[in-house]
């Protein structure tokens, strides 16, 4: 399994970004998606997640109401729709692939390279 994050960029806060992330490879079905990120100097945290196969979302508490994951089982791709974005979320993100849980961390099978994201004041 191969994931490729993309779409980062410098926005100004307030403004909007879109994520994503290619899959490749033998990927099942029973695999979920998932998007952490790591600020400079803090550990990686978990930002949102998604099934492929039922669609079942779980996000972080900081960006719920902000930040929309979905995928495209066709493209097989998983998308980060990023608004109203704030200083605070600047960070490189990286997607992840592994079964679902109902806590995430670190331990995911899967890495992609991460994309930076910059959110200026």
């Amino acid at each position: 399994v191969q994931l490729q994050a993309s779409g980062g960029g410098l926005v100004q806060a307030g403004g909007s970004l879109k994520l994503s992330c290619a899959v490749s490879g033998r990927f099942s079905s029973s695999y979920a998606v998932a998007w952490f990120r790591q600020a400079p100097g803090k550990e990686r945290e978990f930002v949102a997640a998604i099934s492929w196969s039922g669609g079942s979302t779980s996000y972080a508490d900081f960006v719920k109401g902000r930040f929309t994951i979905a995928r495209d089982n066709v493209k097989k791709t998983v998308d980060l729709s990023m608004n109203s974005l704030k200083p605070e979320d600047t960070a490189v993100y990286y997607c992840a692939a592994d079964t679902w849980r109902r806590r995430w961390t670190m331990d995911m099978k899967y890495w992609g390279k991460g994309t930076q994201v910059t959110v200026s004041s």
